[in-house]
């Protein structure tokens, strides 16, 4: 795959799934949604489809890593480290440009909160948050969860059968779908360093009124942590299997 390619293909389906993945979230808590207050159930399986769509879509350019956590645990895993950054910058645009996206799509709902009598904080709808701040506890979460994603990714692709009929995105979608429901109640499952940071950015950028804060603080944790996630994943692979 070229370098064009890759940085493509990973524009391209991250922000696809930042488009569904923030989109579902703000679906959920932005008064005057349809969707709103339906659930935690209903934003892990929104998530899970944004992988779906995403990787499916930049599979043929890129092969879809959407997730510098799992470029990163196939790059300890193999060795190659050559296409690593250009992985990594596509991963960080397409999550931007996903959340300006999803801006968009809910542009009335976010102008409204600033006719709410109490402001809506809206950087749940863009990055994770802790649900009891600890920074210990969280960079513990996030590195156990990314392990949980990116181990078996490594994993699945020593199932011929899943490569060969294409299933291998579908079931990963399932998986992503699962560690929200198991263990993102800790600290919304970031998961994927530009899944988190990218759309923090965009979030401190966007003109959204009564917005709230972006957390600068305890932003290093969702990056920090995949990244020790899918690093400790490729050594677990590279020994075990």
């Amino acid at each position: 795959m070229s370098n064009g390619d890759v940085f493509l293909g990973e524009v391209i389906g991250t922000a696809i799934l930042i488009l569904f993945g923030a989109g579902v979230v703000a679906a959920v808590v932005l008064n005057y949604s349809k969707a709103k207050d339906s659930g935690w159930v209903v934003i892990a399986f929104g998530w899970g489809f944004g992988v779906l769509a995403g990787a499916y879509t930049a599979a043929p350019l890129s092969g879809g890593h959407l997730n510098p956590a799992v470029t990163l645990g196939i790059a300890v895993d193999t060795g190659d480290w050559d296409q690593v950054p250009v992985y990594i910058a596509g991963q960080m645009v397409g999550a931007m440009l996903g959340a300006v996206l999803c801006w968009l799509v809910y542009f009335a709902q976010f102008q409204a909160n600033a006719e709410e009598e109490i402001a809506q904080p809206t950087l749940g709808i863009f990055s994770t948050a802790p649900a009891i701040r600890n920074p210990v506890a969280n960079l513990i979460t996030e590195i156990i969860a990314t392990i949980g994603l990116v181990l078996p990714i490594l994993a699945f692709g020593l199932t011929k059968g899943l490569g060969e009929s294409g299933t291998a995105v579908l079931v990963v979608a399932f998986l992503v779908v699962g560690i929200g429901l198991s263990l993102g109640g800790p600290t919304g499952y970031a998961i994927n360093p530009a899944r988190d940071l990218g759309p923090r950015i965009v979030h401190t950028l966007l003109p959204i009124p009564n917005k709230g804060t972006s957390d600068w603080s305890y932003a290093w944790i969702p990056v920090v942590g995949p990244l020790i996630g899918g690093a400790l994943s490729g050594v677990i692979f590279n020994a075990a299997f």
